[in-house]
């Protein structure tokens, strides 16, 4: 700024009107006026010498007595080059643009004595770290009043499987997805120009499910561009969260380019999910809650997939906060993504896999490895295992049974390989499981429960021949009654190709408690029909 601007001033006059200041209007001009004649006369007692000024009478601002209004008029800002902004109707922010600055020059560093007989060589500056615990820290300061803090708790499954287990309920949050974190503060992080003119996203996930929420939270226009074949009650959802839901093309690679190119064109910002440094500074958080809930932590595990966004920023921040603590992480065994790219030492793309069960794990296969988060896996992780869907299902209806919740398959990959013994070396130590999410559809939820029961144990299948005459049947129903078994479904054929002439074919459903009652029926319903087959799951 030159010399001019800095010594120019408003002063009002007695009906509002600001006058007109010049470098020789002591009186008039507030830089030439004593503290006395800008403040006013001070009551008895208080010295105007002092550093700051009492009066009692005045209400308290900020540390100083009363309020002072400013001593630019807003009119006279267009003089210096200095715009007036609103942001969404009701904030004022001001803008001071300096033109024709003069250069700084630099002096020369100063030369350093070289020791005799020896010299010193070049050390080159060290890399910046893509991902420092700063970022995280920062991240979990400005998140903080709106971000809730997620229960961090001990499971009732710690007895059966001999370790402490301490299960952070991340679908807790408002979408019921961890991706929440990652997306407030990326957010939160725009420029105001950028606020201002609105983002678009155009994947239904729950990354997008989070776009929407938090968006019109901090009143950002918000728009969602989605495929014809988008669920409904998906679609209502954003709706319901205040986006402008747009319906374009067939596939979800339609909407996605029409989405790009109405962010080109109209200035929006298109959000992808990615491994920026600040989407994952925001994800980061979860490992300072968890290093604060748990102490004396041994291991954390984290579900992983796609971006492997959630894995690498806890491991970074666990790391940070205690170097001994083991991070795991877990992948479908369908879709070894990140395991894969460690073993090959480059990441891989996801095109080389096909998705075993999209409905499943659509959500975690957007996106391929990035290749900060594959340099951040190679420092922090400790370990990377896989797991099988049927695991994952049973410690879905294992969340449903103990923990009273209802998760989806990524958010039960922590627990499924705790269940499927691949962590012997975790026994009788504190261990921390990531929930990461809870965004399934409810038929799903419904195929999902029903086939983990039958992975369990819980519900099996057999038939068996009985004589064609009457009581036959009520026997077989009467021993199943006398065993507290559950029948789910009977169907009774008396004409079959390969039966005798006089018998009938008679297929159960039934619904046991656990393996042990399992077993037991097994083995009573053997001894007394010959006949019996179980069908295989």
């Amino acid at each position: 700024m030159n010399f001019a601007a800095q010594f120019i001033y408003a002063n009002y006059a007695g009906d509002g009107s600001p006058s007109r200041v010049g470098f020789n209007d002591s009186e008039n001009d507030p830089f030439w006026q004593s503290e006395e004649q800008r403040l006013g006369p001070t009551k008895q007692g208080c010295s105007t010498s002092s550093k700051s000024t009492c009066n009692k009478d005045a209400p308290i601002c900020n540390g100083v007595a009363g309020w002072r209004p400013t001593l630019i008029h807003p009119e006279r800002l267009k003089d210096f080059g200095i715009e007036e902004e609103c942001l969404n109707g009701e904030v004022k922010t001001f803008e001071t643009k300096v033109v024709g600055a003069p250069e700084i020059q630099l002096m020369d560093p100063p030369k350093t004595n070289k020791k005799r007989g020896s010299e010193r060589k070049a050390v080159p500056p060290p890399k910046p770290e893509y991902l420092r615990f700063e970022d995280i820290s920062a991240a979990a300061f400005k998140i903080q009043s709106v971000m809730q803090k997620t229960p961090c708790t001990y499971s009732r499954l710690s007895k059966q499987y001999g370790m402490e287990i301490f299960l952070k309920k991340e679908h807790l949050h408002y979408t019921g997805s961890v991706k929440e974190r990652g997306v407030l503060y990326l957010l939160s992080s725009l420029n105001q120009e950028q606020q201002k003119k609105g983002v678009i996203v155009a994947k239904d996930c729950s990354f997008s499910m989070a776009v929407a929420h938090h968006a019109v939270e901090l009143r950002i226009p918000v728009f969602v561009i989605m495929p014809a074949s988008c669920a409904q009650p998906h679609l209502r959802i954003y709706r319901d969260y205040g986006a402008m839901v747009i319906s374009y093309g067939s596939t979800a690679r339609d909407s996605l380019n029409h989405a790009r190119h109405l962010a080109k064109e109209n200035g929006y910002l298109c959000l992808e999910e990615d491994d920026s440094a600040v989407y994952l500074a925001g994800l980061g958080t979860v490992g300072m809650e968890i290093y604060e809930q748990v102490p004396k932590l041994d291991a954390v595990i984290v579900p992983t997939g796609g971006q492997c966004s959630l894995l690498v920023s806890t491991a970074a921040a666990i790391k940070h906060l205690n170097s001994r603590i083991t991070v795991i992480g877990v992948e479908p065994e369908g879709f070894p993504l990140l395991l894969q790219s460690l073993k090959t030492g480059r990441p891989v793309t996801s095109d080389l896999y096909s998705i075993p069960n999209r409905k499943l794990y659509g959500d975690l296969f957007e996106h391929s490895l990035g290749t900060h988060t594959f340099q951040l896996a190679k420092t922090f992780v400790d370990k990377v295992i896989t797991v099988r869907e049927e695991d994952s299902l049973v410690a879905m209806l294992r969340f449903q049974e103990f923990e009273r919740s209802t998760v989806d398959t990524e958010g039960a990959m922590g627990l499924a390989a705790i269940l499927a013994g691949q962590l012997p070396e975790l026994k009788g130590k504190r261990v921390a499981v990531v929930v990461s999410s809870a965004n399934m559809e409810l038929d799903l939820i419904r195929q999902c429960v029903d086939r983990a029961l039958v992975l369990d144990d819980r519900v099996s299948t057999f038939t068996v021949q009985l004589g064609d005459f009457p009581g036959d049947m009520a026997k077989l129903l009467d021993m199943l009654a006398r065993e507290d078994i559950k029948l789910l479904n009977i169907c009774h054929r008396r004409h079959s190709d390969k039966g005798d002439l006089f018998k009938a074919q008679v297929e159960c459903v039934v619904e046991t408690r656990d393996k042990t009652q399992s077993t037991q029926i097994r083995r009573i319903l053997s001894e007394r029909y010959p006949t019996l087959h179980w069908l295989d799951r």
